[in-house]
């Protein structure tokens, strides 16, 4: 983002609405430009504070784009704030500050094969990665990418999973919902069961995911059950982050915190962690 946020974190540039998509009847992806014309500049898996005044403000995951002319955040109604930013208009004004957060390791995972495993808008943040790997396509192996949700309807950016990304090259698509319905003739059940279900090869591959906590967790018990080890499985935590920038002590896990050294690790930095998250 500007070089202005960076000298002053906790100063919001004011951007602009530019459009707003409805993904499921509980989230919406919001595409904002910077009001003074200045790209932003982020990294896959970075967070940012989305600011609504005079509501309130809050850190979510801002997606990649390779134009960097906008930012999208997909936003799920959990509160306050996020049910009044599911009123708002196009062309209203909001602030962001950031980017904040390590992101996604990119250039490490160059040269392996990348497995993708999100739950509901767990998706959100991995997308970053996903669609950098697709614009980077020759620097990565073979891409899979196991996403489930509640139900059909809860299922994020449909277009992309259902018709575009099926289509690149060497990719693997794999959608679940947790419960039988009509209309639906995919699979059903939880993604950690069908994650052993594929029982994807550890050889030469990285695995990547975030979802709610529950998940992750048998995410990993799969993973390592199936001989991942802990440096090639990465997740991003979502835990609240207040002030952004290491201060307020909301996000901090032991000696750790979210927003400044997060919220990407990889197992084998968790397993030096209390297990609070």
């Amino acid at each position: 983002m500007p070089n202005c946020n960076c000298e002053k974190p906790l100063v919001p540039c004011t951007v602009e609405v530019i459009d707003i998509v409805d993904e499921t009847p509980d989230i919406k992806s919001f595409y904002v430009k910077n009001e003074n014309g200045v790209p932003f500049d982020i990294k896959p898996g970075q967070c940012a504070m989305v600011s609504h005044i005079p509501v309130g403000e809050g850190m979510f995951s801002c997606t990649w784009q390779e134009e960097n002319e906008y930012l999208q955040f997909a936003i799920k109604r959990t509160g306050l704030l996020t049910d009044e930013l599911h009123t708002i208009e196009i062309g209203q004004k909001l602030g962001v500050r950031g980017p904040y957060g390590n992101g996604f390791p990119v250039d490490q995972c160059k040269g392996k094969d990348m497995l993708f495993i999100a739950g509901g808008i767990g998706l959100a943040p991995l997308r970053s990665f996903i669609k950098y790997c697709f614009k980077h396509r020759e620097d990565y192996g073979k891409i899979q990418i196991l996403y489930g949700s509640r139900s059909a309807a809860d299922l994020c950016f449909k277009a992309e999973l259902f018709d575009l990304w099926p289509q690149i090259k060497d990719t693997e698509v794999f959608t679940t919902i947790d419960n039988a319905e009509e209309g639906w003739d995919g699979h059903v059940g939880f993604v950690p069961s069908y994650l052993e279900e594929i029982n994807p090869d550890p050889a030469g591959k990285i695995a990547v995911t975030c979802g709610p906590p529950i998940m992750i967790k048998f995410v990993i018990k799969a993973l390592e059950k199936m001989g991942y080890s802990d440096e090639q499985v990465i997740t991003t935590l979502e835990m609240r982050m207040k002030c952004g920038i290491g201060k307020c002590g909301r996000c901090n896990i032991g000696s750790e915190f979210i927003c400044l050294d997060g919220p990407v690790f990889n197992l084998a930095q968790l397993k030096k962690l209390p297990p609070e998250w």
